[in-house]
């Protein structure tokens, strides 16, 4: 079997720590350096010919975390590494996944074609924001689902009084894998947005009063929609709202809006790292979850049983 390297984007080290802790193996030795233009140079300072190359970096803003996973995949390729994995918790410029206007571009398969292009032999990730992106490659793609980190989180839980809500029509299909798996029932908030950001109008699909909600989402960018939805859950009678998002991206007036929000609690997971502490904010790591992924990758064992078993949804 050929030998395992880990490495880590300059801003995803914290996560890439984790996940090396719970894999076993340390972290491989590289440099990223930057000139004084900005400009990035990496260097890899160990062997990696013939090794399987993990390279673990969300790509969250700034795009200059795009630019260094590129030049390490290229570093390792160029270095005659055996096989590429771009190991991307948190994958950037997804949310742009179809032309739904004029003159704009996909830019979920511009960085698939990008991470080909470098020499990448194998994509790792969570929770697309549009499962079609799979399609966008040529190259084999781990799509990890965030159900294999909350479900046994809320499976510790109360849920007696508790149903699940998407907060809007897009995420239906995610609200409804948990309300089907813990025999629950499902509300849609529908949105109105009439520009990038800007939610203008929520409305209520289902009945709340009473009851405990929790909306499940991918991202949580500027919690516009998730605060708004929280408010509208609440105005319809519902007892408390609680969300869970994979990745917090919490740009703009993120931390503001979730703090002066009706929701309780917002539970997310460490893809991308929190820029400020809140109190409402529960963050639930997914480096296990990555390294086991890992680790079946190298050993060739199926990625299939690192999911959730949804059997018992009838």
């Amino acid at each position: 079997m050929p030998d395992i390297k880990l490495f880590s984007g300059s801003k995803s080290r914290y996560l890439a720590e984790n996940i090396a802790d719970h894999y076993g193996y340390p972290l491989g030795k590289a440099e990223i350096k930057t000139f004084s233009d900005g400009e990035m140079r990496v260097v890899i300072n160990e062997s990696v010919r013939g090794a399987y190359v993990f390279f673990i970096a969300s790509t969250f803003a700034p795009a200059d975390n795009i630019m260094e996973l590129l030049l390490m995949i290229d570093s390792a390729k160029r270095a005659s590494a055996g096989y590429i994995t771009a190991v991307i918790p948190y994958f950037g410029y997804a949310r742009q996944d179809r032309k739904d206007k004029p003159r704009v571009p996909i830019s979920a398969k511009l960085i698939a074609n990008l991470l080909e292009a470098a020499g990448a032999n194998r994509v790792m990730t969570m929770d697309f924001h549009a499962d079609q992106i799979q399609g966008f490659f040529d190259i084999p793609v781990d799509h990890l689902k965030s159900e294999a980190i909350f479900i046994p989180y809320l499976e510790k839980q109360d849920l007696s009084n508790t149903i699940f809500a998407s907060p809007d029509v897009g995420g239906v299909k995610r609200a409804r894998t948990y309300a089907k798996y813990f025999e629950r029932d499902l509300v849609i908030c529908d949105k109105e947005r009439r520009k990038a950001n800007e939610v203008a109008n929520i409305t209520v699909i289902g009945e709340v009063k009473g009851r405990d909600v929790i909306l499940m989402d991918d991202i949580i960018d500027t919690a516009g929609t998730l605060c708004k939805a929280a408010d509208a859950l609440i105005e319809k009678g519902a007892k408390s709202v609680k969300a869970m998002c994979t990745h917090p991206v919490l740009s703009g007036n993120a931390y503001k809006n979730i703090e002066g929000s009706k929701l309780t609690e917002l539970i997310v997971t460490d893809t991308i790292p929190l820029k400020e502490k809140s109190k409402k904010i529960k963050v639930i790591p997914c480096a296990k979850l990555f390294a086991r992924a890992i680790r079946n990758t190298h050993e060739y064992k199926s990625i299939a049983a690192l999911f959730v078993d949804h059997s018992k949804e009838g």
